[in-house]
């Protein structure tokens, strides 16, 4: 196949999710704030879905919380969202900026390298070379071209980069310009247009790598992005987030309703250290967030296509949680051994696709 012509690995939401953007905008009708594309009830009808305009639900959690970042959106303060690993934060984050602003891909990856330049804007050195400072030798970046366009400017892991590149957002959310002094007169300051806000993300188990100073945190308003605890709309949601991947990737394999549900229980037992018969269990440092479970059952499914007979069965299961369990900390390996010789072999006594998780205990020892 022409890799130039070979579809994307993955491609943004404002692409994949086209056609229900475009029917939400034709039939809306509600007032929408200068710069957005849809009105507030429609980016939400985008997320939560709306069975009457064929538009797929894709967030699973809290509705309200929803309302509140669409709200804080509309508002001179940006929007952090907060949580554990897995808990989708960036996928709503690019939800909500591709039913707000049309495109996503505006975006800061925060890293403990990041620099300054990389979030305002650069120089092409050849041309300031040859004509100094101007506006052709400038190159944006992206929160330049935020400001610019009017769009919302993503950016991940905010607490991972250096307090200066933190402090660097204060200005720019407090009075929405961007002050270039290489160049002259009113080149010099680049006021944002309607539409632009600031939408960032941090994982609470990183908070305190880089903490924010109060300044900062009086820009954004914090709403905290928590794990699903309601099992039937996890369930819900690994079957259709591993649907869709396996849609992707051309793989005919289904996952029974069986065998999602071994899974979400497992992943809640282990999550949670509780088990439904009342047993309770040491829970593993390891991040089991629903994200870890989509990615759980989508590889299972790869497994029993490429290596077995196209059935996932509980053993394809097992196979891939140990491998999400174990990678953060040795020690998980003897609270999910535990997990496997008291939970795991009740169960297997009474249903056989538990039985086919208990066979794959002896990959614990290797």
């Amino acid at each position: 196949m022409d890799a130039c012509t070979s579809s994307p690995l993955r491609a943004p939401a404002e692409q994949v999710y086209a056609e229900q953007l475009i029917r939400l905008q034709e039939q809306d009708r509600s007032p929408r704030p200068e710069g957005w594309k849809l009105s507030p009830r429609a980016v939400r009808s985008f997320i939560l879905g709306d069975p009457e305009l064929a538009v797929s639900r894709k967030f699973y959690g809290d509705d309200a919380l929803i309302d509140r970042c669409i709200v804080t959106l509309m508002s001179n303060r940006g929007l952090l969202l907060v949580g554990e690993p897995g808990t989708a934060k960036s996928m709503l984050s690019e939800l909500l900026t591709a039913a707000i602003s049309g495109y996503s891909g505006c975006t800061i990856q925060g890293t403990a390298g990041l620099t300054e330049d990389q979030v305002k804007y650069s120089w092409n050195y050849a041309l300031l070379l040859a004509e100094g400072p101007s506006p052709r030798a400038l190159v944006p970046g992206p929160m330049h071209q935020a400001m610019r366009e009017g769009v919302i400017c993503r950016f991940e892991e905010l607490t991972r980069v250096q307090p200066e590149i933190q402090d660097c957002l204060i200005s720019l959310l407090s009075d929405k310009v961007l002050t270039i002094p290489e160049l002259e007169g009113e080149q010099s300051h680049l006021f944002a247009t309607h539409g632009f806000n600031v939408l960032a993300t941090a994982n609470l188990r990183d908070r305190g790598v880089h903490e924010m100073s109060s300044a900062l945190k009086r820009r954004f308003n914090f709403e905290t992005v928590r794990s699903i605890n309601d099992r039937r709309l996890e369930a819900q949601l690994v079957r259709e987030q591993t649907r869709a991947l396996l849609k992707h990737a051309q793989v005919d394999v289904v996952l029974e309703t069986d065998i999602i549900e071994l899974l979400v229980t497992a992943f809640n037992d282990l999550r949670y250290g509780t088990t439904e018969e009342g047993t309770v269990i040491e829970r593993p440092a390891a991040v089991l967030s629903s994200a870890e479970a989509v990615a759980v059952g989508y590889a299972a499914s790869l497994d029993a296509h490429y290596f077995g007979d196209g059935v996932v069965g509980g053993e394809h299961i097992a196979r891939q949680l140990i491998g999400t369990v174990l990678k953060d900390n040795p020690d998980d390996g003897k609270k999910l051994r535990h997990y496997f010789d008291v939970v795991v072999r009740q169960r297997a006594i009474k249903d056989a696709q538990w039985r086919r998780v208990m066979n794959a205990r002896s990959e614990l020892d290797r």
